[in-house]
């Protein structure tokens, strides 16, 4: 993910990440977040004690609410600067609510998906048909640099994403870089309730034989069901092969990508397996019934991560299909939801997970076997989309 998800946040789900466990209320995070950073001498009672003398002597008043969220804050930081962790987070209790709508594939906002851009500034990695977002203009590949006014350089993605999403009926002002160059715009995009289409999925041609062409754009709650409807749909309606396009797919629910990556593998073959300090090892498989064996070809960008690039090498490393496009993103690791007593929450990255035959995708991501790119300029037409439809094609004509 980021509707505005997020797209690099693939994984959210209260409990543990990627739908894995359920997961218990952490009362002693902040103290097991400080000792681990700073030893003992970072004891809960030293953060407490540090707390209250700011609260008894600093010559403004301020809140311990306050305080604790900088507390924490602070920690993640921290980690994510030492251990070069993209993906741990603190959610405020306000960010909480936002947090959890980002798996149900509903929530409230403008219709995008987004990824944080180095510096600042979001990059648009889809945008959802019948969205304010589709219909106020934006386009896959911009980069908004500005909310209402407020810079985005220097922000993280979550802070950015929160001066995106709000009220619906409300408007927020973005001040848009269009993907193929040229200057910044403004653009007013009023704000709704967002229903995330998981799955769109249409007849295309290749060489005189239909292809089914199905977009896939989120593992959200669900998301495996609507792809195995369409692929079968489009199968019974005679298509002879398969596009799945996963550009812009950030990812989601783990245990979507386990069922997706079922609609297509044999019972027992393996998905994904994941490694934990304190979960420990599990291997995820393929729980069976899947469709007809026919040509597909995976389609992906640099947009494509986490799930999104497990069910990519599932379907790639048991030779199911060929993968066209760009290098995808190359998350490779998990996190889990931890309940704060403050009614915040830790979005804490908590182990690693392994493609089907063993790989990491961790900041290499998955090369494809034909390299395609899209060229942003030219807007009617979709160069990575028709050399996966000629591959699939030449598949099933033999290059007739």
């Amino acid at each position: 993910m980021a509707p505005v998800l997020q797209s690099m946040r693939v994984e959210r789900r209260r409990g543990f990440l990627l739908g894995l466990v359920a997961g218990a209320a952490i009362a002693v995070a902040i103290a097991a977040l400080a000792d681990a950073l700073f030893g003992p001498f970072g004891s809960s009672g030293t953060v407490s004690d540090g707390r209250t003398t700011i609260e008894d002597n600093y010559f403004h008043r301020v809140g311990s609410g306050e305080l604790d969220n900088a507390s924490i804050q602070g920690m993640i930081d921290q980690l994510r600067h030492r251990y070069h962790d993209r993906f741990s987070h603190y959610l405020d209790p306000k960010s909480v609510g936002q947090f959890e709508s980002e798996t149900s594939g509903q929530f409230s906002g403008i219709g995008l998906t987004v990824i944080g851009v180095k510096g600042g500034g979001l990059r648009v990695a889809s945008v959802f048909p019948g969205t304010p977002a589709r219909k106020a203009g934006l386009e896959r590949g911009d980069q908004i640099v500005a909310a209402d006014g407020k810079s985005l350089r220097g922000r993280s993605k979550d802070a950015s994403v929160a001066l995106i999403r709000g009220t619906p009926g409300t408007t927020v002002a973005l001040r848009v870089v269009p993907a193929g160059g040229g200057n910044a715009s403004t653009l007013r995009v009023k704000r709704a309730e967002v229903r995330v289409p998981a799955v769109k999925g249409m007849i295309r041609h290749a060489n005189g034989d239909k292809v089914a062409y199905v977009h896939f754009a989120t593992f959200s709650e669900g998301a495996h069901g609507e792809l195995r409807q369409a692929v079968d749909r489009l199968y019974r309606a005679g298509a002879q092969g398969l596009v799945l396009d996963l550009r812009g797919n950030g990812g989601g629910l783990l245990d979507e990508a386990v069922l997706s990556a079922s609609v297509f593998l044999h019972k027992g073959q393996r998905v994904v397996s994941t490694r934990s300090r304190t979960q420990g090892d599990t291997d995820y498989d393929a729980v069976g019934d899947p469709v007809a064996r026919k040509p597909i070809v995976v389609l992906v960008d640099h947009d494509t991560a986490s799930a999104a690039e497990i069910l990519t090498a599932a379907l790639a490393e048991h030779h199911l299909a060929t993968v066209v496009g760009t290098r995808t993103f190359g998350k490779g690791t998990f996190q889990q939801a931890l309940d704060l007593p403050n009614g915040g929450a830790l979005d804490l990255t908590i182990g690693r997970f392994f493609t089907a035959n063993g790989s990491s995708t961790l900041n290499k991501g998955i090369v494809p076997d034909i390299h395609a790119a899209d060229n942003p300029r030219t807007k009617n037409d979709d160069e990575a989309l028709q050399r996966a439809l000629a591959v699939v094609g030449g598949k099933l004509g033999g290059g007739r």
